[in-house]
């Protein structure tokens, strides 16, 4: 059973129009109270819906209905007011900046019990369950590459996509940056049709690289480089097949 603290916090509006995205993060700071005292601050003007302890303890800061002040500047399919459009989960750890390491397995099923009660309220589909760097790639990597996203994905939330070795094998040359060609405007509209900001066309830019290393944060943890090699291309592929084959509410067909 899922229990809920209240702990409110001031930093938050009004919405637009009723959430349909779910944003993932780090706290990314030294402990779960210094977080907190932030996310609560009014002077800090950040919060967020939810903060999920690593003993599996669920704080709400923020009601659902209200617009949480956690996801900043960026896009997720074509949406430019993640706050507006999202809720925000907060997993406490202290990121890259101060000992990133695995999150624990009671935080994750805490995290995944969350996520399924707040989608007993609100139409999400799973191509919007994303971590804050896929809005925002240029200034984000939380929740980082050893998020488990695989497990969320397992118990019904978010996209996981593993392509076969044959697959892998069939894309040939890894595309990096100074690349351009068929190859990287392909691999650029993959990304953007994903939901990433980055625009069609162009070649392989510093833009390009970061959205990337997003993706394989998010899709092919075990190496996150920002090059484009054909486990990266192939995930990216599989994962753009079961985003577009969702249905409205966010079921995948059988």
């Amino acid at each position: 059973m899922l229990i809920v603290r209240d702990v409110p916090s001031p930093n938050f509006d009004a919405r637009r129009s009723p959430p349909d995205m779910l944003v993932l993060h780090y706290t990314g700071m030294q402990s779960a109270d210094a977080a907190v005292a932030r996310l609560c601050d009014p002077e800090a003007k950040v919060s967020a819906h939810y903060v999920v302890d690593e003993d599996g303890a669920v704080l709400r800061l923020v009601p659902e209905e209200r617009r949480a002040w956690h996801a900043g500047r960026g896009v997720w399919l074509g949406e430019t007011d993640c706050n507006a459009a999202s809720i925000g989960i907060e997993i406490v750890n202290p990121g890259h900046e101060f000992g990133y390491r695995a999150f624990l397995d009671a935080q994750i099923a805490a995290v995944i019990s969350l996520i399924a009660d707040i989608r007993t309220r609100w139409t999400i589909p799973d191509n919007r369950i994303i971590g804050h760097s896929d809005l925002a790639p240029e200034r984000k990597q939380d929740p980082g590459e050893l998020f488990p996203w695989k497990s969320l994905a397992a118990a019904g939330h978010g996209l996981w996509f593993e392509p076969a070795p044959e697959r892998i094998a069939a894309l040939g040359v890894p595309l990096r940056v100074g690349d351009e060609g068929l190859g990287v405007i392909v691999l650029r509209a993959g990304l953007h049709r994903l939901g990433y900001g980055l625009k069609p066309g162009g070649d392989y830019d510093d833009e390009t690289r970061l959205t990337i290393e997003a993706f394989q944060r998010h899709w092919r943890p075990s190496q996150v480089d920002g090059i484009a090699d054909g486990e990266t291309r192939a995930t990216l592929m599989g994962v753009l097949q079961l985003a577009t084959a969702e249905s409205p509410t966010g079921v995948l067909p059988s």
